[in-house]
Parts: C-alpha cells; sequence; structure tokens
C-alpha cells in the first residue's frame, strides 16, 4: 500500500511522517529529492541558473535557497518557472522509488511526503492521500515562530500554496494537528490500526 502525505506549510507534516516511519513505513521525502535535483552540477540547478541568473549561487557553487525563496515568494510567476523545473524532476524520481518499493517490500506501507502534492497533481500517482491540518492561526504562528518571519513574510508564504482546508477536503485521510502531540499520534495510530498494519 502506498500513501501521499501532504498538508500546509507549518501543520506539522514532518512528525506525522516520523510517527508514520517509527511505526515501520518507508519514507520518500520529496524536499529532499528536490535539493538533490537542484545539487552541485545537476541538470536542475542548470536550468535554474539559466533562468534566475548567477547570483542565486553561494560561493561555494550550491543554491542559495534563502535568496531564490524571498525571490519565488515575493513573485508567484517566478515560483511557476521553479515549479516548472523542479517538478518533473522530482515526480520522475518519485515514481522511480514507488516502483521499486512495489517489487521489493510490496507488504510494507510507502509514504511519500510531499509539500505540494495537490499543487503539482500528483494525487492521481497515491492509493490514498493523507493530509495533516493545522487552523490558519496555529500555521501562522509556528511558521513565524519556527523561520523567524514577520507575519507579512508567513502570510506571504501561507497563500502560495492551496489552503490547508481545501487540501483537507479532498483528502482520504486528514490528521488535526492543532492540538497536543499526543492528539496528533493518537490520530496515527488510529489510521496504522484500520489499515491492519500493526
Amino acid at each position: 500500500m502506498n500513501i501521499g502525505l501532504t498538508g500546509g506549510i507549518a501543520c506539522g507534516k514532518s512528525a506525522v511522517a516520523a510517527m508514520l516511519a517509527g511505526r515501520g513505513a518507508e519514507l520518500i521525502d520529496a524536499d529532499v529529492i528536490a535539493r538533490s535535483a537542484a545539487g552541485p552540477g545537476s541538470p536542475g540547478l542548470a536550468s535554474i541558473i539559466r533562468h534566475f541568473g548567477r547570483d542565486m549561487l553561494l560561493p561555494d557553487g550550491t543554491l542559495d535557497r534563502k535568496r531564490l525563496g524571498e525571490r519565488i515568494f515575493a513573485e508567484p510567476e517566478e515560483r511557476k518557472v521553479l515549479d516548472s523545473i523542479l517538478h518533473p524532476l522530482v515526480i520522475g524520481e518519485i515514481r522511480k522509488r514507488m516502483n521499486e518499493h512495489a517489487v521489493r517490500r510490496p507488504d510494507k506501507l510507502l509514504v511519500a511526503d510531499v509539500p505540494l502534492l495537490y499543487e503539482a497533481g500528483m494525487e492521481g500517482m497515491f492509493e490514498q492521500v493523507m493530509v495533516v491540518y493545522a487552523s490558519p492561526e496555529v500555521q501562522l504562528q509556528r511558521l513565524m515562530n519556527r523561520n523567524g518571519l514577520t507575519r507579512e513574510e508567513a502570510l506571504q508564504r501561507i497563500q502560495a500554496q492551496m489552503p490547508v482546508s481545501e487540501k483537507a477536503e479532498r483528502a482520504d485521510i486528514v490528521i488535526r494537528n492543532d492540538g497536543s502531540l499526543k492528539q496528533t499520534e493518537l490520530q496515527v495510530e488510529e489510521f496504522w490500526r484500520s489499515k491492519g498494519l500493526s
């Protein structure tokens, strides 16, 4: 079985991914794949530099993620360009790993942690989609605290994504993560048992 795991920024998706992995699920992390796809010497990085310019590189030749982030969150059209470069590379690698998993460990739950799953039109790749939900107020506060952002900067990042309420409406499974971690853990455990994975 496989599921796509997504949610809004700062909703606690990584915490839920860790809970599932801790129970024995195999995890694919789209963010890790995306970093690799834009790593030094990669075709992805070459395409990014061609469009955004060499000033997006740090002195060591790696991508200046902070600078690129500021640019794409300030200019939505530029974000679309970046997505058009990275999404096909990330989706291709996720498909490859899912196929390998289906051959190697078909009995084990595979969880693909994909922040922009709905935005990239990837829901059809998975048997079910799990969304980690937190209320917009909790989401905003967490993002400001976690990333040291102003309210305006945090809102800019939240508004660049599909609203988490819309993701929750489209999901097969919703994990609410605006209470305690214990409450979240109980929901994950309930999901795990409902799939006969215990």
